[in-house]
Formats: structure tokens, sequence, C-alpha cells
């Protein structure tokens, strides 16, 4: 960086005048006379020398630590007001200046606001007491500053007294919004509300959770720390470790401290992120301490000292690490600039500030750049009163532009701008020469309402009375063996996000997040944080989501549960899968199989309707009831095959409903015809007179078959009325979803197969007493199998079905079905069709004639019959007394008879006395 040296005549002033207070006028900094005088408080040195002496006295003390960047906010101050002074704005108004060093003590501040405070024009300065300040004229109509926040709460207690209006350009405290509080106060800069918000969204956005902290132990230190506390909780962010410093530098366990948090840095070995809330010198030691440790972390700056040049040229700075910070935005300071090479023309006779800074160049001019940064820092007021002023006085050039922050400087000038608006609202209509003209409380309710233009771009007071700018984030990064502090990105404090200018910006600020700065590991979609026993909330173990729950983010809190009973998730997953939906379907083996067996059952019935049709005359046929009854017996059993069909596929409502009822109604049709079958033998070989008489009652074939049908068609009217069958989704699989019927109610269920059950029961019982018959008429004893197989099926099928569950659930209940219509079926028809095809000697007229002769010679020692004839219109067994027959041929033809005797036998059973031969005829026919 090149300098370029000036030398300067010698100050006629004396050093003593220059830095002892003797008086009031010599407590001030810098001054300027004015129509209207405009206040400023500024800490241009960083600490207040305190005496060793014991008592101490009150008395005013000399400063130290020569602060470069907040010297510069004087000048801007200035620079704005002859600027003003310069333009049409005030039409021939003229601002003067008053500018304190507040020396970062709020001591040292409140003596300077208690000048503020006297009265206009008083000789001795004095501050009157009143009730009422209303028509009160102060030296100053408004003040500009103060540089720190702590300073501002206390001197903006002392102006409301007044209501003299405080514009500060840094002070940046939340609390400061507080209208109840500070109502005078107003300032040209965001709050930290804004700065804590954005740090805490720079934060999140590059992924840290574990961080510290490092904050000055003053109101502004305290109060950025509360305030990103409860935005870093509000974001998950939690702080490893809190180090607060001293706020003065002549505390003397501020490097005690220092040392002490630098340890706590070095300890934390899995903090990488350091937010540090302090004023410039503080970050000055505390970084050269650092440095001597080898950390490297990224630190996180306040608006304090994000563009501190005195701090980025800290030789070995890059060895810290990264820096990233959040600085007020900029606007153009190119006349400020320009203002500052022409400062060594300026006369110096009102300026301390700038008598002292020369006298500081002329002491570290022969030093290295950083050097003599520290050279300025280190001088103290005192050290400059041993000076006997004899050295030749030297301008640095451009040393003051290297070390401009332009975010101080713009709201400095701002501030000063906004003042001079609400004095020109104030003067419209007044003689503002005049220093009574207003009053400062006027003005303040002229500030309010303030617009200023500031880069083409109307700016006013929010009702909290801060300026709603945006921030800069600055990163200081190494070009060229320097290290230089670049404009990263803006951050909109309205909508809280950050605005990149280009995709290389944008590039630096994604290569922040390959710095780990966590607690823990991060938690992978799919697992869920489990808080351990730390206090903080970013400690956690990572365990994986059970079933049936998911989570789709990093290191979420809680695992969402899938949203309905349709969806499923495994252990350790990111998202929900919908459930796979069963059912017996159409293309699944067993259904081909169970509908094969049901279609070989329908051929079946429709073969044994064909035979039945051809053979419509022969006994076999005749013996089976007719066709009409054997026809109604095979389309109930062609109906149950067809009942199968219904519990395959998807379930729908109306096969729901119509499956159980067509079942239940056909085999009910089906049972109640083969009990008429029964009740027609034993009524045709009974002689019981009661028991015949009871029979005769019974056997009434179409009532009761409608009856013993129309019951069960009213119990299944009533099951599908008032709790019918419907679609249930079964999600007792945890994965899967079975679609099946639920029967609506299990009891008219039962009821239904109950009532089925009753009647098969009277059919055995009936046919069971018909098994002896004779063999081609014993239609009993088969029916009795049938029966049998029946009952065996489904008393097997309770059990099962009710510790059965899954798609094959509606199999059980077809193959249930198939076995016992495939029973009865095949027990009441294949026996004739067999005689039928393959016996057909037997199924002859002679052939029963035959049957009838050695069933009655073996159930009785002799059987007389006269005559056995068959009618060929009735089809009824005829029997005649002719002579006896000699032979068993004989008895076929029809030429002769067996022996009668006095009691005959039919069936084993021994007739009636009376019994007559066509009580005989009849019997025998009836079969």
């Amino acid at each position: 960086m090149a300098f370029v040296f000036f030398l300067i005549p010698c100050f006629v002033l004396s050093i003593d005048f220059a830095f002892s207070c003797q008086n009031a006028d010599d407590f001030v900094g810098a001054s300027s006379p004015g129509d209207i005088i405009i206040g400023g408080l500024f800490a241009v040195h960083s600490e207040m020398l305190h005496p060793e002496e014991d008592p101490i006295k009150p008395v005013i003390q000399n400063c130290a630590g020569f602060e470069i960047q907040v010297f510069l906010q004087t000048l801007a101050m200035i620079h704005a007001i002859e600027s003003i002074n310069n333009s049409t704005l005030l039409s021939g108004v003229t601002l003067g200046y008053e500018i304190y060093d507040t020396c970062a003590e709020v001591t040292k501040a409140m003596a300077s606001a208690l000048r503020f405070l006297s009265k206009i024009n008083s000789s001795e300065d004095a501050v009157e007491f009143k009730c009422n300040y209303s028509d009160y004229i102060p030296r100053v109509k408004a003040v500009t500053g103060a540089s720190y926040s702590e300073v501002s709460m206390a001197v903006s207690r002392l102006l409301a007294l007044q209501l003299i209006p405080q514009v500060s350009p840094a002070s940046s405290a939340e609390i400061l919004s507080d209208k109840i509080r500070f109502p005078s106060f107003f300032r040209t800069i965001p709050s930290d509300f804004h700065q804590t918000r954005a740090m805490t969204r720079l934060i999140c956005e590059s992924g840290w959770n574990w961080i510290g902290v490092i904050a000055t132990d003053d109101d502004n230190g305290r109060f950025a720390l509360e305030s990103f506390g409860v935005q870093a909780m509000a974001n998950n962010v939690c702080i490893a470790f809190k180090e607060m410093l001293p706020a003065y530098l002549s505390d003397s366990t501020f490097h005690t401290k220092v040392d002490n948090a630098i340890e706590k840095i070095v300890k934390e070995t899995r903090v990488n992120v350091i937010v540090v809330f302090m004023r410039q010198f503080h970050v000055l030691k505390l970084f050269k301490k650092a440095i001597e440790r080898n950390v490297n972390k990224i630190w996180i700056a306040s608006d304090n000292w994000s563009a501190a040049v005195k701090i980025s040229t800290i030789p070995n700075i890059r060895q810290l690490g990264t820096v990233v910070g959040f600085g007020f935005k900029s606007g153009d300071v190119s006349s400020f600039q320009e203002f500052l090479r022409n400062l060594h023309e300026k006369p110096t006779e009102n300026n301390k500030f700038l008598r002292e800074y020369i006298m500081l160049l002329s002491i570290c001019a022969h030093l290295e750049y950083h050097d003599f940064q520290t050279c300025i820092a280190n001088q103290s007021q005192d050290d400059l009163l041993e000076n006997d002023g004899s050295k030749p006085q030297i301008w640095r050039d451009d040393f003051l532009n290297a070390n401009v922050e332009p975010g101080f400087i713009h709201s400095t000038i701002l501030a000063v701008y906004a003042i001079a608006h609400a004095i020109k609202g104030q003067c419209k209509d007044r003689d503002c020469k005049d220093p009574s003209a207003f009053t400062p409380w006027e003005l303040l309710e002229e500030l309010k309402k303030v617009i200023v233009i500031d880069d083409d771009k109307e700016v006013k007071f929010d009702s909290n009375g801060d300026m709603s700018t945006s921030y800069d984030v600055l990163l200081w990064k190494e070009i060229d063996g320097h290290m230089e502090i670049i404009t990263m990105a803006e951050y909109d404090a309205e909508k809280g996000g950050f605005i990149f200018e280009d995709e290389e910006k944008k590039k630096d600020f994604l290569a922040l997040k390959k710095v780990q700065s966590t607690c823990s590991q991060h938690c992978r979609p799919g697992q869920v944080k489990k808080v351990t026993e730390s206090p903080h909330t970013c400690c956690y173990e990572c365990i994986y989501c059970p079933e049936n729950h998911y989570s789709n983010q990093t290191d979420m809190d809680y695992c969402y549960r899938c949203n309905n009973k349709t969806y499923w998730a495994p252990i350790n997953s990111s998202t929900c899968y919908r459930k796979t939906i069963y059912f017996l379907a159409w293309t699944d083996w067993f259904a081909i199989f169970l509908l094969l067996l049901s279609a070989f059952g329908v051929v079946l019935v429709l073969s044994v309707c064909v035979i039945f049709t051809k053979n419509l005359d022969t006994p076999v046929v005749k013996a089976s009831g007719g066709l009409t009854v054997c026809y109604i017996i095979l389309f109930s059993h062609f109906l149950i095959f067809l009942s199968t069909v219904f519990f395959i596929d998807v379930p729908t409502e109306f096969k729901c409903k119509t499956r159980q009822a067509l079942f239940g109604i056909s085999f009910t049709l089906c049972i109640s015809c083969i009990l008429i079958k029964s009740l027609k033998i034993l009524l045709a070989f009974s002689f019981d007179p009661k028991l015949q008489n009871f029979l005769k009652c019974m056997y009434k074939p179409i009532p009761t078959v409608v009856t013993c049908t129309g019951i069960q068609v009213i119990i299944c009217t009533f099951w599908l009325i008032f709790n019918t069958p419907f679609v249930n989704q079964n999600f007792s699989i945890p994965r899967a979803i079975i679609l099946e019927c639920n029967e609506g109610s299990i009891v008219a269920f039962g009821i239904m197969l109950g009532y089925i059950a009753a009647l098969a029961f009277i059919c055995f019982i009936f046919a069971f007493k018909g098994r002896k018959l004779p063999e081609n008429y014993n239609e009993a004893k088969f029916i009795t199998f049938g029966m049998l197989i029946y009952f065996i099926a489904w008393i097997v099928f309770i059990p099962v079905y009710a510790t059965t569950f899954g798609k094959y659930l509606p199999a059980v209940e077809i193959i249930v079905v198939l076995i016992s219509n495939y029973g009865i079926l095949c027990c009441t028809f294949l026996p004739k069709c067999y005689i039928i095809i393959y016996k057909q000697e037997t199924n002859t007229k002679s052939a029963f004639l035959k049957m009838v002769y050695t069933y009655s010679s073996k159930s009785a020692g002799s059987v007389a019959v006269s005559q056995v004839s068959l009618d060929s219109k009735s089809s009824s067994l005829q029997a005649t007394i002719t002579e006896p027959c000699k032979t068993e041929n004989d008895s076929v033809n029809g030429n002769c008879h067996f022996p009668v005797p006095r009691q005959p036998l039919i069936k084993g059973k021994v007739l009636p006395k009376n019994a007559t031969r066509s009580m005989v005829r009849k019997r025998v026919s009836s079969i």
C-alpha cells in the first residue's frame, strides 16, 4: 500500500492545552458554530485511564486507545454537516456541531449529555431543573451517537428528560426499540433482532447446530447474547459454551478471561463455529491470543467488527480460519473518501481528534502498516503529553481511506441527513436562525415522519425508531496474499433470506457447509433423534424409526406415522409404501383348481340330467321320485356349484350379499327335496298305524319343500336387510390389505348354516330308518352316506374357518361347499347312473320282481304272493295269488306263487294280521 508523506507546521497550542480539561469547552472534541447545533457522541478512544491513587476524585480522566474507525465516523458527521451547509437543503440555515469522546465509558458519555442538556447561551452551562421542559431550549437540538449500545441506553434516558432526539448510527441493541423506555431514540441501522436472526439463518443453512458464543460483559453484549439465544433455540441450534469478557480493557481480569475463553475453544473440539459479539479492541486481543494457540475455526462476526480493517490485517490472521460476518448496508461513500484526501488542508483548531491523529502519525510513521495501526491504538493521551511538539508533523495519505468501513460511514451520514430533513420540516414557516425557533421535542415529532432518499430509495424510521435497512454478508477472503473483506451476499431483513450477486460468491457461501460443527452426527432420513442425558437437545443418538413410521428429513425429532392404514413402512424407512392388496384372484393357482372342481361339478350335474332324461321310463328313475324331483335337486346342485364363483376375485357388495344367500337357499332346497324322498320311503314300508298316520300328515311334498325353503329365504332376507355382509379391509397382516367379505352378522350366518344342518339331521334320521330296503330301492342308504359327508365336512369347517385368515379364507368355505355338494350329489345319483349305464339288465321289470323275491325270502321263511305284475299305466307293482311256484324261474314268468305265511313280512317286519292284499300292493307300489 502506497503512502504519501506531507510535512505539517508544528502546532502553536501546547500539548497540555490540547488534552487537559481546564473548563467545559476543553471537554469538546470537535466543534463548529452554526444556527442549529447538533451534538455528537463517539468512542474515539477505547478506554478511559483510571488513576491508581486513593481516594479516587471525581475528575474526568484522559483516555487511551485511539480508534481509527470511530474517528472516521466523527469525520463522516463533519463531512455530512458541511455538505448540507453547502447545499440548498436548509435554505440559508447553517448547522453546527459539538462532538464529544465517550471513551467507551458510560460515565464520560453522561458528562457530555449533561452539557447537551444545559440551557443555550448559558455562561455557566447550567442545566435548569423544571417540571415542564416544553419551552426549554437546550444547547443542542439533536444528538448523533453513541457508538455502543450500552452508552446509548444511558444517554438516551438522560436526553429523554427534554425529549432531545438521539439518532445512533451504530447502537443495535434490541432493547433500544422500546419506545416506552427510550422515547427519543432513533437509529439508521436495524436492531440486533435482525442481526441475530440473520446469524441463525446462516448457521442453519450451513448445517451447524453446536456453536460457541463470546460476548462482552456489558448491556450490548448481554442483550445480543440473549437475542441470539432465543433465535438459536427456535431453530434447534445449541450453544455449547458462552464466554463473557470484561467490557473494559482496564479490568484486571481481562487477560485471564481471554485465556480461559481460548482454552474453552481449544477443548471443545466438536465446536468449529464461534459467534463473537464484541468491540473491535476486544476482538483484537482475542484473535492475537487465538493465533498463538493455533486455533482454527469459523468465526461469525457481529456488525461491530465484521469490517474492521485493523483486525483483518493482523499478522497470520489466515491461521484463525474463516471469518464471515454481518455489516450494515453500505452506500456511496465516494464523496467522503474525497473529503479524506483533502483532510490535511482542513484547520485543526476546533478538532482535537484530528490534531491527536496527526500527532500519532508523527510518532508511528516509521512502522509497517499493521504495526503502525497498533502503535496508534496503544498510545494514550498521557503519552502524547510527553511529546514536546518539536518533531515535524507528518501526514500519511490514504491511511484513513484504507480503514474506512463503508457501513458505519454510510449510517453516520444517513443519521445527520435524517436530522437535517427533520429541521427542514420545522423551518418551513419559522426563522430557524433564531435558536429558539423550535424545541427538541417538536423536532422529535418531525423526525418520526422524515423520509430520506438513500441510493434512489426512500427510507424512513418505523414505529420503533429503526430504519429497516438490510445487511451485507461479509467474507474475509485471502486474495493475492492479502486478507480482503468482500461482500458475499445481501441479507434481506424483511424476507429473511440471502441474495447473491453471482454464482462465484454463492460458491463461497456453499463452501462453508464443508465444515462440520455438530454435537452429534446428523441423523439420516429413516432415523430420529433420541435425546441423551445431555441438557442440550443437539446432543442425541440416532435411532431407527419403528415399523409403520418414517422420517424423510435429516435430524428429525420424531418419526411420522404412515397417514392411514393403507400404507406401511419398514424399520429405518424414509417413506411409506402402499400396502399390497390381496384377494383370491382368478389367476391364483388354488382359485383355478377350485373353479375347475366347480366346473366339473356343473358338468356332472348336466350329465346326470341328460342320463335321467333319456331313461325317463326306467324303474330306477321312477324309483328316484320321478323326473321333476330329480330336476329340482339337480338344479339346486347347479346353483351351489355356481355360488362358489362369488367367493373368488375382488370382493364387491353384490358378491358379498349374493354368495351366502345363494348357497344357503340352494342347499336348503336340495335338502328339502331329499327329506321328502326319505319320508316317502318310510311311508312306503311302515305299517305301524300311529307312525303311518304321522308320516301321512308330514308327507306333503310341495308344501314341505316350499315351507322349508321359504324359512331359509326369510332368514337370508332379514340378514341382508338388518346386518348385510359388506366388503372389509383386513389389516391384520402388517404389509398387506386383505380384501374380504365381512358376513355382517355371525349370528345370522350361524342361523343359516344351523338351519341347513337341522334339515340335514332330520333327513339323516329318516334315511337311516330306511337303510335296509331292497338294493334297487335302497336310496336311503346313500342318502345317509351323503348326510354323513355333509356333517363331517361342516364340523371340520367351523374350527378351520375360525382360525384361518388371509386371502385363502374364502377358499376354505369353497372347499367345504364342494365337498358337501359332491358328497350328496354322488351319493344320490351316481349309484343310479351306474345301474342305468353299466347294469341295464337290472333296470327292468323282471329284475325288480326278482329283487323283491330275494328280499322277501331273506326276510321271512316264505312269502306267499299270488301274482306280481306291473300296471303299465300306474307303473305300480301288482301282486296276485296263483299256483305255488316250484322254482325261482317260475316266479319270474308269473305263473305261480310262493306260500304266504299267516303274517306276511315286508322289509323284515310282520304285517298286521288284518293286512289285505291291497295293502301289500300299495306298500310295494309306493317304492
